[in-house]
C-alpha cells in the first residue's frame, strides 16, 4: 500500500530539552511542532524513520539504541540495544518516543549523500509492501542562514530553504526530486537526501501538505511538515 501519513522534522540535538539547558524554551515551538506532525502518524501499521547516515538503505529495526553522549546528556537514551544509530535517526526516535505514535511498531533507514535517482527509488521501495505505511523523514535546511550560523553566511541558503519550504507546503515532489546535490553540499543542507527519499516515497499518493514551521533560530534552516 502506499504513504498512508507522512511527517518532516529537522534533527537538531537542542531540540531534546537536556541538551539546550537555558535554551530549552527558545525551541518549545518546534518541539510542539514535530510532535504535533508525529501525532498524524500513529494511525500507521507500521513506522519508517528515514535520516542522513554513512550508507544508504542500512536499516535498524526498533531495538537499535543510541545515547546523547557526544552532545552532553549521556542520561538521555533511546532503546536498549546497540548504539549504533545516526544523529538524524537518534532525534527522530527520541522525538518518535515522545509522541502518540510511540507505540507504533517501527524501522529506521539511513540515507547517504547519494544522487537523487538513489534517494527517489529507496522512497519506492519504502512505499512498497502491504503495511500502511506512516513515514517520518528527518532533515535539516542549509546551515549558512546567518552570520551567526555554524558556517557562514551564504547568498543562496534563504533561496534554496524557501524553496524547500514551499516544495513542503504544497507537496511539489518535482521540486524535491530535483534539488541540486552539489549546492546543498555547499550550503550544508543535510536534509537534501531525505527529502528527496520522501519524494520517491509519495510519489502516486494524493497526501495533502501542511508546513507548520519555517525558521532559522540558530541559522540553520528547520521546517515541520505533515502529510495526510
Amino acid at each position: 500500500m502506499p504513504i498512508v501519513a507522512a511527517a518532516v522534522c529537522p534533527h537538531p540535538p537542542v531540540i531534546v530539552p537536556e541538551l539546550a539547558f537555558g535554551a530549552a524554551p527558545e525551541l518549545d515551538p518546534l518541539r510542539a511542532a514535530c510532535l504535533s506532525a508525529i501525532d498524524v502518524l500513529a494511525d500507521a501499521d507500521s513506522l519508517v524513520i528515514v535520516g542522513s547516515g554513512s550508507v544508504t538503505g542500512r536499516r535498524y529495526d526498533a531495538s537499535a539504541g543510541g545515547s546523547f553522549a557526544a552532545y552532553g546528556a549521556p542520561q538521555v537514551r533511546v532503546a536498549d540495544g546497540e548504539p549504533v544509530l545516526p544523529l538524524s535517526l537518534l532525534v527522530g526516535v527520541w522525538l518518535v518516543g515522545q509522541s502518540k505514535a510511540a507505540g507504533v511498531r517501527r524501522t529506521s533507514v539511513s540515507v547517504a549523500d547519494d544522487s537523487p535517482e538513489v534517494c527517489l527509488a529507496l522512497g519506492r521501495e519504502i512505499a512498497e509492501g502491504n503495511d500502511r505505511i506512516g513515514l517520518l523523514v528527518m532533515g535539516d535546511g542549509s546551515a549558512r542562514r546567518s552570520d551567526h550560523a555554524p558556517v557562514h553566511l551564504h547568498p543562496r541558503a534563504e533561496i534554496f530553504d524557501a524553496t524547500v519550504a514551499d516544495a513542503l507546503r504544497s507537496v511539489d515532489l518535482d521540486v524535491l526530486a530535483a534539488l541540486d546535490p552539489d549546492l546543498a553540499a555547499v550550503l550544508q543542507a543535510a536534509g537534501r537526501a531525505p527529502w528527496q527519499v520522501l519524494a520517491g516515497a509519495l510519489a502516486g499518493t494524493s497526501l495533502s501538505g501542511n508546513l507548520t514551521y519555517d525558521a532559522a533560530p540558530y541559522g540553520v534552516g528547520y521546517f515541520v511538515a505533515s502529510f495526510t
